[in-house]
């Protein structure tokens, strides 16, 4: 007996979790291996090069569930004070 309902599958990367959120963990997990996070997080900005981000905690793998043009985008957006809902 076949089964012609189709499956549905998500992958881990299609759950929606917030950049803020993303930003925290990564900061945590960094900071928890000994590392500048500030320093870290602009360095992975800068060059797109993941392994400025530990893989401790998944944060690499994490990182990269948000593109580093959103990423600058949102910050520049906090810093001057324009909050997105």
């Amino acid at each position: 007996m076949t089964n012609d309902e189709t499956m549905f599958f998500q992958s881990p990367r299609e759950e929606k979790t917030g950049t803020k959120e993303i930003l925290k963990e990564v900061y945590q997990a960094l900071s928890e291996k000994g590392y500048n996070p500030i320093n870290q997080i602009v360095g992975y900005i800068l060059s797109g090069d993941p392994t400025y981000i530990t893989s401790h905690n998944g944060a690499r793998n994490l990182i990269r569930q948000v593109e580093r043009d959103e990423l600058l985008e949102k910050m520049v957006k906090h810093y001057i004070g324009i909050e997105e809902k």
